[in-house]
This record gives C-alpha cells, structure tokens and sequence, in this order.
C-alpha cells in the first residue's frame, strides 16, 4: 500500500503525478503548512483525474481563525485566490483554492485528524477498488468522470451502490 502521507510516490507516477510533484515540493506548498498534518487526497495520487483536476489538500486545524490567518499569509498572494468558511456535514470547513503554474490548488481544512477526514477515507477506499477491480474499472471509472460525474458518485454507480454515494462508499466492503 503506498504511504499517501508524503508525496514521495508522485515522482515515479504519471507525468501528472510527476508535475504535480514539482510543483508542490518547489514552492514548498505541503512544508509551508506542516503544522496542519496536510495530505494529498482526491484523483491525481490514484490516478483517475481528468484535464481539469485539482490538487485537493486536506488539512487538521485545532483554531479555526489560526488556520485562516496563516493560509491567506502563505497563498493569499497566488492567482485566484479565494478562502471560505462553510459547513459540510455538520462539520466546520475552510476552503481555500488558488492556482500555482498549471494547477489548481484546494486546502480543505476542518477541526479533524487529517486522517479521519472523509476526502482522505475516500481516496484509500478508491485506491482499494482500483487495484481489486484492475484497469478496465480504472479507465470506466475516467471516461464516468469525464461526462460530468464526480469521483465518489462514479465509483458508486459501477459497484451498483443505492443512497448517498459518499456515505455508501464510506462503507463499502472490500
């Protein structure tokens, strides 16, 4: 199982993988927020992006207000930066995305153990999938995501999961 805390694994991925590599270790984007236990999550570490994925960084703040302060300290200068509170399952979120050359980046931030956080369970549960299920799965999985359908719905429709797809696939059985 690849150890998804440290995006070492990206240099010996895709070309993506590989650039998204550089891209976050040169402007030392995961460094600069170390203090938050960030994660790389979402489709660019397992391989499903499509053209317009982002790069979605989970992070576990204790003080809410501490956490947004030093975010728009550290990337507030970025193009298209933006920053917003909102609640997401009962649960405080910060959400802040900006862009860094070709890539979009999204810091996801809540008062839970990065680990705990339903984008990082998400992501180890897909990766799960995709190597039971194999390449074939893989590619339908894209080609789903590449008509319209988010990740965690596109996952569901082809494991025939009823209900909430990010709840169903929180409990899917592997």
């Amino acid at each position: 199982m690849i150890d998804f805390t440290n995006i070492d694994y990206l240099q010996n991925g895709n070309q993506k993988q590989i650039r998204a590599f550089k891209v976050l270790t040169q402007n030392q984007v995961l460094a600069k927020i170390s203090s938050f236990n960030p994660i790389l999550v979402g489709t660019i570490p397992i391989n499903i992006d499509i053209e317009n994925s982002d790069l979605d960084i989970v992070c576990y703040w204790e003080n809410k207000n501490n956490f947004i302060e030093r975010i728009q300290f550290l990337f507030g200068n970025e193009s298209f930066f933006t920053i917003r509170e909102t609640i997401i399952d009962n649960v405080e979120s910060v959400i802040s995305s900006f862009k860094i050359e070709d890539f979009e980046i999204e810091i996801f931030g809540q008062n839970i153990p990065s680990k705990n956080q339903n984008g990082y369970k998400h992501m180890i549960i897909e990766h799960k999938i995709l190597q039971l299920k194999g390449e074939n799965f893989r590619l339908e999985i894209i080609k789903l995501k590449q008509n319209g359908l988010k990740t965690e719905p596109a996952f569901a429709f082809l494991l025939g999961l009823k209900g909430n797809p990010y709840s169903e696939l929180l409990e899917y059985q592997i």
